[in-house]
């Protein structure tokens, strides 16, 4: 398997469950609504349905240096049903297979932040709530 590549200074948003189309697009609105700039590369592809992480960071491991990514966003199940449609954010550099939650509203905090390697995923890991999910630094 090979991972889909974001476009320059976006982050991957990997669609994993095809439960709700009006869910991904009301997803794909929230993110392009939380920066002022577009930080997204959405991939919708159903080949990647209920990929698990562990099969990411196997498949990112077995890439080409150069096609090797840091990180990446899912949007799974809970992505689709929950209220906040949170992504689930997987580091597949430093901890491979370390998880947590971001919703829509601090999404471009985070893509732009490792976007630009100005922070790396266990900051944001770290500053998550009892949920592992991320609102911001002293902000939850």
């Amino acid at each position: 398997m090979d991972l889909p590549q974001p476009d320059d200074l976006t982050s991957l948003v990997l669609r994993t469950d095809f439960s709700s189309e009006a869910a991904w697009e009301t997803l794909q609105a929230a993110i392009d609504g939380s920066g002022n700039y577009r930080n997204a590369t959405f991939v919708s592809d159903s080949s990647f349905t209920d990929v698990s992480v562990q099969a990411l960071v196997d498949a990112d491991a077995a890439a080409d240096d150069d096609d090797k990514l840091c990180y990446v966003f899912l949007a799974d199940a809970t992505t689709m049903t929950a209220d906040e449609h949170p992504l689930l954010a997987v580091d597949l550099y430093a901890e491979p297979g370390r998880t947590f939650r971001v919703p829509p509203r601090w999404y471009a905090n985070v893509s732009n932040n490792l976007v630009i390697a100005n922070m790396d995923s266990s900051e944001f890991a770290n500053a998550t709530d009892e949920s592992n999910t991320y609102y911001g630094f002293g902000d939850g």
